[in-house]
């Protein structure tokens, strides 16, 4: 039985061998024909004059192809940012869209109103008038703190436990 295995072996090898070699062959004919269809057997001309034309058509040719390459590479640029876009729509229609830090921004309550409701909308919201006027009173004691004077004074008199006793005192 080792025996026909080696041999069915052997026999596969040399089959693929032959089709692979046979591809080859079709291949390099496939080449040549397309080489045949597609570019003229190349023939130079003698003079001067004939060569400047064959160089002109050259370049147009040239030319021709690469309007071509520059057309199909913008198409290709904008179906990749179509793609992107469509891409950037999917997550974010799938809810794994992560959201930017957002800045804080000041605004006013007129201006939040404003860019809520459109700017057809025209409400005034002017909070602060609405509130009380309120008078500051100003108690002696506050007046009395920023009345010290000359700091000098004010630290030779808390010094020592005299001052601190006169600061008891004063408080009860």
């Amino acid at each position: 039985m080792t025996l026909s295995l080696t041999v069915l072996q052997s026999l596969m090898l040399s089959i693929a061998k032959g089709i692979l070699e046979q591809e080859a062959k079709d291949r390099e004919v496939e080449r040549q024909r397309y080489m045949a269809e597609t570019c003229q057997p190349l023939s130079l001309p003698s003079g001067i004059q004939a060569l400047q034309e064959l160089c002109r058509e050259l370049h147009h040719k040239v030319d021709v192809n690469d309007e071509e390459r520059y057309d199909l590479e913008m198409k290709v640029n904008k179906s990749a940012k179509e793609i992107e876009d469509l891409n950037i729509k999917v997550i974010d229609l799938k809810g794994k869209f992560k959201k930017p830090a957002l800045r804080k921004v000041r605004m006013s309550a007129d201006a939040m109103l404003q860019a809520l409701l459109g700017s057809k909308h025209k409400v005034s919201l002017d909070l602060r008038a609405n509130l009380k006027q309120v008078k500051k009173e100003v108690k002696e004691e506050d007046k009395e703190l920023r009345d010290v004077g000359d700091w000098r004074k004010n630290v030779e008199d808390k010094a020592g436990m005299d001052g601190r006793k006169k600061m008891f005192e004063a408080e009860a």
